[in-house]
């Protein structure tokens, strides 16, 4: 019996959005495994540890938890540091919005529980193709979260024999993964130009103290100065000399 073609392009686009994580699955795994190990060397028993990734999902804000955790930190700093660091969701969420016009309430919250710096990246170069659709972009971002869940398991099993991440090169995998994800939006020179000047103002800003804004602040400027870039482009366009 011939399955109806709307059963049939939604699992088309399950299995087409578990290919499109992969990418973002090859980091998350790694990255999961550091915060396992993180989470165990700052006293979180498995259960806590897993609940974290599967109830935050979060990696920035679980590592910094941790760390803080770790130190001993009072419960209202640790809350409010995660805060400000999940700050950027904000311009995430506004930017990707009116791609969303006509979602259901339910269909919005699952969306939004799990949405990541990755999955955002990846679902923007997505969201200007005609060929979006539902049941891919949830999988990826299903896909995306049970990586990290995954990986979050091994590092809390494997947290008593690796004593050092940084020897492995973890740490230096999620930067590698954002960089990968950036050059993959990066459609002219203009682009890159706006992100070399964002990277540059977080680092500037970084190595003059402010370690907790220096993302948002970049970022602003940037989608600031992007924003005018495009603006202008597209004025230009619309007016022509008369002849």
């Amino acid at each position: 019996m011939t399955q109806p073609r709307s059963v049939e392009r939604e699992r088309h686009g399950w299995t087409s959005g578990v290919v499109h994580a992969l990418p973002i699955v090859l980091g998350y795994i790694p990255i999961g495994i550091a915060f396992g190990i993180l989470a165990q060397k700052a006293g979180l028993s498995t259960l806590n540890a897993l609940l974290m990734s599967l109830i935050v999902f979060a990696g920035s804000a679980q590592l910094i938890a941790v760390g803080l955790i770790g130190a001993g930190a009072p419960p209202l700093s640790i809350v409010l540091t995660t805060f400000v660091v999940n700050l950027r969701h904000l311009l995430m969420s506004a930017a990707i919005a009116p791609h969303l016009r006509g979602w259901s309430k339910g269909e919005l919250s699952a969306f939004a529980f799990e949405l990541t710096d990755e999955t955002f990246a990846l679902h923007t170069t997505r969201f200007d193709s005609l060929a979006f659709d539902r049941a891919e972009t949830f999988a990826i971002n299903v896909t995306a979260h049970t990586a990290w869940v995954v990986g979050s398991a091994i590092g809390v099993t494997l947290g008593q024999q690796i004593h050092n991440v940084e020897r492995l090169g973890l740490d230096y995998v999620l930067p590698a993964m954002f960089i990968a994800l950036l050059v993959l939006q990066l459609k002219n020179r203009r682009q890159l130009a706006v992100a070399l000047l964002a990277g540059a103002l977080a680092v500037g800003l970084s190595a003059l103290g402010l370690n907790r804004w220096n993302v948002i602040v970049a970022t602003l400027i940037g989608a600031t100065v992007g924003a005018f870039f495009e603006l202008r482009t597209e004025g230009r366009k619309e007016w022509t000399p008369s002849k």
